[in-house]
C-alpha cells in the first residue's frame, strides 16, 4: 500500500484539462443559442435547456476530475519501511531515536506489543500513544490537500487547548503635525480578545490482523490514508457551518448583517436583489459588488467560495460585452476563476434559496484561522468488533474568523 509517484498522473492531467476545456466550448456553444432563443421567443426550447443542463454537468464533471488529480498531486507520500529513518515529504530524518520511534509505532500497530520501552511514545494506560511525528505530519499534509478550508486559510499548530489572539478592531489614530508643533497624544488602538478553543475529532479506521501481519503494509501510510478522508469531510463542514459547540466555529455561523451597518463580530452580507435568486437583470453586477466589498488590501488574494450548484448558475452568467464570467483553468494545478478571481468549490456551502449566505467573497488566508493542537493519539483496541482491529485516533482541531473585515458574503434576499 505503498504510495508511489510517478510522471504517469501529468499525462492524465492534460487529458482531464483538454476534456474540462471541450466540455466548456460545448456549453458556450449551446447555452448561446438557449439565449438566442429566449431573446427571439422570450422561453427556450425544453430540448435546449436539457441539454445545455447535460453539458454543465459535464463541465462540472470534468472540473472535479482536475481537482481530484490536483488535490492527488499535493498529497504526499510516506516513504519508509519501518527500518530506521526514512524520506518523507518533510526530508530525510537522520535521528537514530526517530527511526527507533516510527519503527515501534508500526510494531505496536500491528501487535500491540514493544512499545513501552520506546521514550516519547507511551502514555498513561488506556489513553492509546502519541504517534511519531512523521506520521502526525503526514496526516496534516494530506488534510491540506483534501480539505479545500485548509488550503485557503491561516493554518498554526499550538501547544494548548485554547489558542488566544489579540486583534485591533479600531485602528491606531494619527496625524500631520508641523517640525517644531507639539505632538498630542493619540487614542490607542482598540483590542480586543478572541479565543480558538480546539476540539476533539476522532475516527476509528479498522484493519484485519492478517492486513496488519502483512510485511508490506506501510503502517503510516495506512492510517494516514485512512483517517484522511474522513477527517476533512468533517473539518470542511465545520470551518463553513459549525456552531462551535465542540467543534470549530465556521465563517457562516456568526452573525451576519448587512454590510455597511456591521460591526466587528459580524459577517457583512450584500443582497443579491431578489428573493433566493439573482436579479433578472443585470446579476454580474451583484458579483462585482461582492468583490468591492472588502477593503481593498483583502482584494488581491481574494476568492470566490460557493458549492457546486451555484457555481453551475453563474457559469451562464456574461458580462456586458458578451464574454461568459466564468473561465476554466488553463493549466494542470490552477482552478477555475470568476471575474478574474479564483473559485474554490466546497459542497458544505448553501444552496441559492431564500435568505441563504450561498456565495462568500474575500481574502480567506486573513480572514479564518485554523488551529491545530500539536499530537495525534492512537487507541490501539483489538476486542470490540473482532476479528478486526479498531484504531481510534484523535486530533484536537479548532477555528473561526479572526478578521472580519477580510469576507464578505452574498445574501439571496431583496434587501
Amino acid at each position: 500500500m505503498k504510495e508511489t509517484k510517478t510522471v504517469s498522473g501529468a499525462p492524465e492531467a492534460r487529458a482531464a484539462l483538454h476534456e474540462m476545456m471541450a466540455a466548456f466550448e460545448a456549453f458556450r456553444a449551446a447555452n448561446d443559442a438557449r439565449l438566442a432563443e429566449i431573446e427571439q421567443k422570450t422561453a427556450a426550447d425544453v430540448l435546449l435547456e436539457e441539454k445545455v443542463a447535460r453539458i454543465d454537468q459535464a463541465v462540472g464533471a470534468a472540473q472535479a476530475r482536475l481537482d481530484r488529480l490536483a488535490s492527488e498531486a499535493r498529497r504526499p507520500a510516506i516513504g519508509g519501511g519501518g527500518e530506521g529513518p526514512s524520506v518523507t515529504a518533510f526530508g530525510r530524518d537522520t535521528s537514530p531515536l526517530r527511526g527507533e520511534e516510527k519503527s515501534a509505532f508500526a510494531g505496536w500497530m500491528k501487535t500491540g506489543l514493544g512499545l513501552e520501552l520506546k521514550a516519547g511514545l507511551s502514555t498513561s494506560a488506556g489513553s492509546g500513544v502519541l504517534a511519531p511525528v512523521e506520521t502526525e505530519r503526514a496526516i496534516e499534509r494530506r488534510l491540506m490537500a483534501a480539505s479545500p478550508m485548509r488550503e485557503i486559510a491561516t493554518v498554526r499548530t499550538i501547544n494548548s487547548g485554547v489558542f488566544r489572539k489579540p486583534v485591533s478592531t479600531a485602528g491606531v489614530e494619527c496625524g500631520w503635525v508641523a517640525e517644531t508643533a507639539a505632538r498630542p497624544e493619540t487614542d490607542p488602538a482598540t483590542l480586543s480578545l478572541i479565543e480558538f478553543p480546539s476540539a476533539d475529532l476522532y475516527a476509528s479506521p479498522a484493519a484485519t490482523q492478517t492486513l496488519l501481519d502483512d510485511a508490506l503494509v506501510d503502517m503510516d501510510e495506512w492510517l494516514a490514508s485512512e483517517v484522511e478522508d474522513a477527517f476533512a469531510a468533517q473539518e470542511t463542514e465545520a470551518f463553513v457551518t459549525g456552531d462551535g459547540v465542540n467543534k470549530p466555529k465556521g465563517f457562516l455561523a456568526y452573525d451576519a448583517a448587512a454590510d455597511a451597518s456591521a460591526t466587528w463580530g459580524q459577517i457583512g452580507y450584500l443582497a443579491s436583489g431578489a428573493a433566493g435568486a439573482f436579479p433578472a437583470s443585470h446579476p454580474v453586477d451583484r458579483l462585482i459588488d461582492l468583490i468591492y466589498a472588502p477593503r481593498a488590501q483583502y482584494r488581491p488574494n481574494g476568492r470566490f467560495v460557493m458549492n457546486r450548484k451555484t457555481v453551475s448558475t453563474v457559469r451562464k452568467f456574461k458580462d456586458a460585452d458578451g464574454n461568459y464570467i466564468w473561465t476554466p483553468a488553463s493549466r494542470p494545478g490552477e482552478t477555475a476563476s470568476l471575474l478574474g478571481y479564483p473559485v474554490t468549490e466546497i459542497e458544505t456551502m448553501p444552496d441559492i434559496a431564500a435568505n441563504s449566505l450561498a456565495i462568500a467573497f474575500g481574502d480567506f488566508r486573513r480572514g479564518y484561522l485554523i488551529v491545530d493542537r500539536a499530537g495525534v493519539r492512537v487507541l490501539r483496541d483489538p476486542y470490540s468488533a473482532k476479528p478486526y482491529v479498531l484504531f481510534y485516533t484523535t486530533k484536537r482541531v479548532g477555528g473561526g474568523v479572526q478578521n472580519f473585515d477580510a469576507i464578505k458574503v452574498m445574501r439571496f434576499s431583496a434587501s
